[in-house]
C-alpha cells in the first residue's frame, strides 16, 4: 500500500517539475503545436507534455516496485520505450499513419508475446469461451492497438484525455489495489501521478499540449489495465482469495469504464467509412468537437464528458449481472443514443448560427 502512495507522490513530482523545463525548451527550439482549422485551439502552444509523463510514470515504476513481484514489468517497460520514441519522433517530425501503426503493433506484440498481457477467454460472448492460442494473440494485439488509438483521437482539447485516463486508471488501479495485484497498482497510481501533474499546466488556458507522446502512452497503459483486469477476473484464485471482489461480466464492464475514448473511436471510424473516406482520416467530428459547438468551453465540454464517462462506469458496476453480450449492447444503445441527441442539437444550433449570420 505504501508503494502505491509513494508511486504516486514520485510520478507527481517528477512531472510537475520537469514540465516546465521542457515547455522552455520546446519554445526555444520551437517544437510548438501551430493551429489551423481542424485544430481546437489558437494559440501556438509547446507539444511535448507527453514526456515530462513517461518520464514521471518510468521513474516512479522503477523506483518503487518490489522486486519480488516485477515480474513481466520489464516487457511492460520495453513497450512504453517503444511508444515514447515513435511519439517524441511524430511530435517533433510527423510520421505517417502507417509508420505508427507499425510501431503500436510491435509495442502490442512484446505486451502479448512477452509480458503475456493477453485476452484468453470471450467470457461466453457469442457463445465463445476459451480461445485458441492464434486468434487470443490475434484479438490481444488488436484490442491494444484499438485503445491506444483510441486515446490518441479523444487528445483534442484541454485536459480531455488527461483526465479521462485519470478516471480510468484510478477504476482499475483501485480494483487491482483491493485484490493486491502490487504491480498493476503501481503502474496505474504512477500514470494517474503523473497525468495528474501534466494537467496543471494543460488546463486552459494551456502551457503545453501532451502529444503523441502522451496520448500514446496514457493508450497503451489503460489497455494493459483493461486487459489484465478482464483476465484476473477469470483467474480462479480470485474467487479463493477475494470472492466478494469478483467483477461480472468483465468485457463488458471493462468496456463501459473505457467508453469515452472507445465509443468516439468507433463512431468516428463508422461515419467516415460510411462517407467513403479512411478512418484515419482527419477531421471535426469526435465528441469533443460537438461539445464545443454548443458553445461550450474546452473545461466546460472536458467536465461533461469526463462526468459522463463516470456515469457509464457507475451503471456497469450496478448492471454487471446482466451478462457481457446483454451489457454490451445496452452500452452501445445508449451510447449511441446519447450521440445521436448531441449531434442533432448542436446541428439545429449550426443552422439558427446561418440563419442570424446571413440576416446580419
Amino acid at each position: 500500500m505504501y508503494d502505491v502512495i509513494l508511486s504516486f507522490i514520485t510520478a507527481f513530482t517528477i512531472t510537475f517539475f520537469a514540465i516546465p523545463s521542457i515547455i522552455k525548451v520546446a519554445k526555444k527550439k520551437n517544437l510548438v503545436d501551430i493551429p489551423t482549422e481542424r485544430h481546437s485551439h489558437t494559440e501556438i502552444t509547446p507539444s511535448l507534455g507527453g514526456i515530462g509523463i513517461f518520464a514521471g510514470v518510468i521513474f516512479s515504476i522503477v523506483m518503487w516496485t518490489p522486486f519480488e513481484v516485477f515480474g513481466d514489468l520489464q516487457y511492460i517497460l520495453a513497450s512504453f520505450v517503444i511508444i515514447f520514441l515513435m511519439g517524441a519522433k511524430d511530435d517533433i517530425d510527423p510520421m505517417s499513419p502507417y509508420k505508427k501503426m507499425i510501431g503500436q503493433l510491435f509495442a502490442a506484440f512484446i505486451l502479448v508475446y512477452k509480458a503475456n498481457i493477453k485476452l484468453t477467454s470471450l467470457y461466453g460472448i457469442f457463445g465463445i469461451t476459451e480461445l485458441p492460442e492464434v486468434f487470443a494473440i490475434l484479438l490481444s494485439v488488436f484490442t491494444i492497438f484499438i485503445i491506444i488509438n483510441a486515446f490518441n483521437l479523444i487528445d483534442g482539447i484541454n485536459g480531455l484525455a488527461g483526465c479521462v485516463a485519470v478516471l480510468i486508471s484510478l477504476t482499475f488501479g483501485f480494483w487491482f489495489l483491493l485484490v493486491d495485484r502490487m504491480d498493476m497498482a503501481m503502474v496505474a497510481f504512477s500514470l494517474i501521478g503523473a497525468t495528474v501533474a501534466f494537467l496543471n499546466y494543460n488546463f486552459t488556458p494551456a502551457k503545453i499540449f501532451m502529444g503523441d507522446t502522451g496520448s500514446l502512452l496514457l493508450g497503451l497503459i489503460c489497455s494493459i489495465l483493461a486487459v489484465k483486469f478482464i483476465e484476473y477476473n477469470g483467474d480462479p484464485m480470485l474467487a479463493i482469495e477475494h470472492p466478494n471482489l469478483i467483477i461480472h461480466s468483465t468485457p463488458a464492464v471493462a468496456i463501459g469504464i473505457l467508453i469515452l475514448p472507445l465509443f468516439d473511436t468507433l463512431r468516428v471510424f463508422t461515419t467516415r467509412m460510411l462517407k467513403g473516406k479512411s478512418p484515419f482520416y482527419p477531421d471535426k467530428t469526435h465528441i469533443h468537437h460537438l461539445m464545443l459547438d454548443t458553445g461550450m468551453s474546452h473545461m466546460q465540454g472536458t467536465l461533461t464528458l469526463v462526468m459522463v464517462n463516470l456515469l457509464f462506469i457507475v451503471l456497469v458496476y450496478f448492471l454487471q449481472d446482466l451478462g457481457s453480450f446483454s451489457l454490451i449492447l445496452f452500452l452501445l444503445v445508449l451510447a449511441s443514443l446519447s450521440s445521436g441527441l448531441l449531434y442533432l442539437y448542436t446541428r439545429r444550433i449550426r443552422i439558427a448560427r446561418g440563419k442570424a449570420a446571413k440576416s446580419v
